[in-house]
């Protein structure tokens, strides 16, 4: 679902996206600023895989803060699995960015994504950085660019908006993703910068956006590879609201952020790499949250789940079967599945259907629903995946090469 309109920027921000030659196509963009006029609270959620990114292990210690003026985004080079020298060159990144805007090295959060093992070439990033802080502006196309500017494999820029009414002020919340592969956070290679006018105390800034994670990005996959660069950071600047949201109003502004966030994390399988048909997976009647989530995670990073809805094949065994090994207390008879409004499996045993019907469905339509009720209790999760095809192996098998 790509933000077919122009996304404008919250009050008091500036975005911009250039080229500075880390990329090899020179009609690419490959270095992005997202900078506060004035000081922002920024929260931030990260991969939780042991072997993470330089940019990751800086960004991490920065945050939460009420600070920070922007985040430097590079890509075509995740700095990661660069040892001390990734590191010093992610705190040099910040600090040329921070002698731009006028404030200290550590207001400047730093996001790197592309190929894993190779140093960053300062060269490009010394050129490029004063560059990209003269381009810096607040229209729609500002922010479009720096949206393309932290694309790798991805094939359209991700953009999210919201705009309500709370405090008794318009207040708007924006956000760009990039990803496309190597998608399984659990932050939690993708990325998230969100925008918003309103302010925010650091010690609610960080649960928020961990609350509207757990609930979008930490609810997709494509191929269930988790990432060394997985960030989501939200800035809070308070150009629309000065004063820090409390009650009626932060549970106001939690529902924006929400969807921003899902917004971005569909946009991100819609354009997985490779894939044919987008999955939602309902899976409802479990006794917790963790439950539910981990029976849609089992389906969702299934091979042969994903392998038969390409082909367009009904084979509910192979979605029923990752429910029973999804490490929940369960017996067959509590499971009923749907495949697109189709009862396939009920109370633990088959139903009839016509195969042909549900085949010509699946390789008609690139939504597919998949559903699965069970009968333990009342939590739900909606998750979100891709099929898998030959195109992705392709990509896949020759990224580097």
């Amino acid at each position: 679902m790509p933000e077919t309109s122009p996304v404008p920027l919250p009050t008091g921000f500036r975005a911009a996206g250039v080229f500075c030659g880390i990329k090899k196509d020179q009609t690419l963009l490959d270095l992005s600023l997202f900078i506060s006029d004035r000081p922002a609270t920024a929260a931030g959620v990260f991969t939780t895989n042991l072997v993470h990114g330089a940019p990751v292990k800086v960004s991490r210690a920065r945050v939460p803060r009420g600070t920070a003026r922007g985040v430097v985004i590079n890509s075509g080079n995740s700095n990661a699995c660069t040892g001390e020298k990734g590191i010093v060159d992610a705190r040099w990144m910040t600090g040329l960015v921070a002698n731009q805007v006028g404030c200290a090295e550590d207001d400047i959060l730093v996001c790197s994504t592309g190929v894993i093992g190779r140093f960053l070439p300062r060269e490009c990033l010394e050129a490029g950085i004063p560059v990209a802080a003269k381009a810096l502006g607040s229209p729609p196309a500002d922010f479009e660019r720096a949206a393309r500017g932290i694309m790798t494999t991805d094939t359209f820029p991700k953009m999210s908006t919201r705009t309500a009414t709370i405090a008794g002020a318009t207040v708007r919340v924006s956000g760009v993703a990039k990803g496309a592969a190597m998608i399984a956070p659990n932050m939690a290679t993708m990325l998230c910068t969100i925008l918003t006018d309103v302010a925010l105390s650091p010690t609610d800034a960080q649960p928020m956006l961990k609350a509207a994670v757990d609930r979008s990005f930490n609810c997709i996959s494509v191929e269930g590879h988790m990432s060394t660069s997985d960030t989501v950071l939200l800035l809070a600047n308070g150009a629309a609201v000065p004063t820090p949201l409390a009650g009626a109003d932060l549970a106001k502004f939690q529902q924006l952020l929400n969807e921003v966030a899902t917004d971005l994390a569909r946009a991100i399988i819609q354009d997985a790499e490779g894939a044919d048909h987008e999955i939602t997976i309902d899976v409802r009647g479990l006794r917790t949250r963790a439950e539910a989530f981990a029976i849609a995670k089992s389906v969702a990073d299934s091979p042969l789940v994903k392998t038969a809805i390409t082909g367009g094949d009904p084979n509910w065994g192979r979605i029923v079967s990752a429910v029973g090994y999804a490490g929940v207390k369960l017996e067959e008879k509590d499971i009923s599945l749907k495949l697109n409004g189709v009862p396939l499996y009920q109370a633990g045993a088959p139903v009839p259907f016509q195969a042909a019907e549900v085949s010509q469905a699946l390789k008609k339509n690139r939504q597919v629903h998949i559903e699965l009720d069970l009968t333990l209790g009342q939590e739900a999760v909606r998750y979100w995946t891709s099929d898998l095809t030959a195109e992705y192996v392709r990509l896949n098998a020759d990224y580097t090469t």
